[in-house]
């Protein structure tokens, strides 16, 4: 009940065309990521920047630049990828077809633990602007994190067209709210000729002693800090390529119009704050007090706001209603943007899955058809890093960026070798032209991919990108003895052709008796109606009086099975009964020993507590012996029937849904309700 409350009635395979995005929700759903980014993107770079002192913060509108053009020429790329590999493998199935399982396991690697770091980075950077309007969550933005990395978990497992339309009105909401912005400040200025002042213009910046004055090779490492961190605007433009599959018809034309959408308005907001923050004096300064304000060359301590902040504050000083609106946006879509990622992170989690590369549990969709299990490992993994740095932004971005442009860079190499090896085999002018037009663009993506990447691991590296390689490396290599477990399983369990045939030469059942009751009566039963070889019942004496008492119910029943005592003189009983089990086996691989364990069966959780323990312990030994089965021999005990009872409730409802491919049974029995 709580389940269906949460996540919503279950959906038939047969309704998986029901999912389907049009392009009006498919935007919200895989490229909040990307937009929300402008958000925390120009905050990096004017952070980063301020290290320099009040000279650093000239260098914003050039970096920007440099962020928008690496974000065109990342779209055009993957415009053709998602034309050439519609399926939904993305980069992925790009590299490893191109390029080798090895570059493939690479590039999912990355993604894996970038999808990861966009649901940390997103969330807390929405906490973070959250403190604008609320101060009490300064020293609990972690926790406040979590809980929001919950909800989204919750909303996802409702499924992918669900959870898509909930956040399409946010996310539209943050655009009007940026763009208005945007461009209500610039008439301001431009049209009505005020001069509008951010809350820090009138303040000075003193920068860090190792960058200031920014000369040398000290304003080169400075400037490539300050373009990767802004490179985090590029995040979540991969996503599209891997969820074409989500896309009404036709897929690929859709996708492709999508990452244009997505890319024309990430550039347009993102110049547009950088724009306003020039205009208004905004400035910022590094919160680990590597840079600070000062008053007439005097330290002074200002709290911190975010860029977005303080232009919605300088913007709508004249209407408080717009400042709200934005603030409210922004926290919204900086929080829903991780949604990307649940929508990425799930589909390769199943497709690599499939691949034998990750547990099988992640390739089968969950009740809603969405990839459950993803889903929660995903949010899982999150909420660890969200709760270790303490919903930090700052500390966050620098593991950040790095996997997304490694998977990039693989992905563009990879789409050249694509081109190239169908141009060896192409005759047709047209389709030649075509693609070697798309060879041009991709080539263009790899060179400012790979350029974007170096400059990414040589300016982040020391600073904690490190930890993202080395969780980059730990995952390739997860994934490949995964891989090499599953095959190592596969050869094991190959059956030959003289198994198929093979009967066991003997089967001495064994019958576990605590009690003589009616679940005990029950196994020996099913145990003299499988006709084995031998039958004994076996008893462990932990309290003399008990077994006599056992004894002489077992002799009143007047069976033909015979009944062992096995002693324990130190009240043990799974030990001895194990020990006589394997004791009676013997050195034939053709013998059997069957094991019948009698259980109750209860309609609730607590009753599963005081019962069957001795069976359960008995059961996960046994599994490991050579040679022996376990079978257990159900009783089902009053209670059950609540949740036989639930059980039926379900399946009624279950075949009264159109489409559910449910078989109607009658009310009172087993048997198919005649037509």
């Amino acid at each position: 009940m709580v389940k269906r409350l949460l996540v919503g009635r279950k959906l038939a395979n047969a309704q998986l065309g029901e999912t389907l995005l049009p392009k009006r929700i498919a935007l919200p759903v895989f490229a909040s990521d990307a937009l929300s980014s402008v958000a925390y993107a120009p905050d990096e770079i004017l952070l980063t920047l301020s290290l320099a002192g009040m000279a650093g913060f000239y260098y914003s509108w050039p970096i920007a630049l440099a962020v928008a053009a690496v974000m065109l020429i990342v779209v055009l790329s993957y415009r053709q990828t998602v034309h050439a590999y519609p399926s939904g493998g993305g980069d992925y199935e790009v590299a490893t077809v191109n390029l080798g399982p090895n570059a493939g396991l690479v590039v999912a690697s990355a993604l894996l633990v970038d999808y990861i770091l966009t649901v940390a980075v997103s969330v807390s950077s929405g906490v973070q602007n959250a403190k604008a309007i609320f101060p009490a969550l300064q020293g609990n933005e972690g926790w406040v994190a979590a809980l929001g990395i919950l909800a989204l978990m919750a909303m996802n497992l409702r499924g992918v067209r669900e959870s898509g339309s909930f956040f399409a009105i946010p996310t539209y909401g943050f655009m009007i709210g940026v763009l208005g912005m945007t461009g209500w400040g610039l008439f301001r200025i431009f049209g009505m000729g005020e001069h509008l002042q951010a809350p820090t213009a009138g303040l000075e910046v003193i920068g860090s002693p190792s960058f200031e004055p920014l000369a040398g090779v000290a304003m080169v490492v400075l400037l490539a800090r300050a373009f990767s961190s802004g490179c985090a605007a590029l995040t979540g433009v991969e996503a599209i390529s891997n969820g074409v599959p989500a896309f009404r018809e036709p897929k690929s034309h859709n996708a492709a119009t999508t990452l244009a959408l997505l890319g024309g308005i990430a550039v347009t907001m993102l110049a547009g704050i950088i724009v306003l923050a020039n205009l208004t004096g905004l400035k910022l300064v590094d919160p680990e007090g590597h840079s600070h304000f000062a008053k007439n060359g005097i330290p002074t301590e200002v709290a911190h706001e975010t860029a977005m902040g303080q232009l919605a504050r300088t913007v709508f000083d004249t209407f408080p209603p717009g400042f709200y609106f934005v603030i409210a946006m922004t926290m919204i879509i900086l929080i829903l943007a991780a949604n990307t990622a649940f929508n990425g992170f799930p589909v390769l989690g199943s497709i690599l899955a499939r691949d034998g590369f990750l547990p099988k549990a992640l390739h089968t969709r969950g009740d809603r058809l969405a990839y459950s299990n993803g889903i929660i490992a995903l949010a899982a993994a999150a909420i660890v890093l969200v709760l270790i740095y303490n919903a930090s932004v700052t500390s966050l971005i620098q593991l950040y960026v790095v996997g997304v442009f490694v998977s990039f860079t693989v992905s563009q190499f990879g789409m050249m070798r694509h081109w190239t090896r169908h141009l060896a085999t192409e005759r047709d002018p047209k389709v030649r032209a075509r693609m070697q037009r798309s060879r041009v663009i991709n080539a263009i993506g790899l060179t400012g991919t790979g350029i974007v990447l170096v400059i990414v691991l040589a300016s982040k590296f020391i600073y904690g990108a490190y930890l993202a390689v080395l969780a980059m490396a730990a995952v390739f290599l997860l994934m490949r003895s995964i891989r090499r477990h599953y095959e190592k399983v596969s050869r094991e369990t190959a059956v030959s052709p003289t198994e198929a045939r093979l009967l066991p030469s003997r089967v001495r059942a064994v019958i576990m008796v605590q009690e003589v009751n009616k679940p005990t009566m029950r196994a020996v039963n099913f145990a003299r109606a499988t006709r084995a070889s031998s039958i004994e019942a076996v008893t462990v004496s932990i309290d003399e009086a008990e077994t006599r008492s056992i004894m002489a119910e077992w002799e009143a029943q007047g069976l033909e099975v015979p009944l062992r005592v096995i002693a324990s003189p130190y009240r043990e009983v799974t030990g001895p009964f194990l020990n006589y089990v394997k004791g009676i086996r013997s050195d034939n691989p053709r013998d059997v020993v069957c094991v019948y364990i009698p259980e109750y069966v209860v309609g609730h959780w607590w009753e599963s507590l005081l019962h069957n323990q001795t069976g359960l312990i008995l059961k996960a030994r046994l599994n490991f012996m050579q040679g022996v089965m376990v079978t257990s021999v159900p009783y089902l005990l009053a209670s059950s029937r609540y949740a036989i009872n639930r059980a039926k409730r379900d399946n009624v409802a279950a075949w009264r849904r159109p489409g559910s491919g449910q078989v109607r049974m009658s009310d009172t029995d087993d048997r198919p309700a005649q037509k």
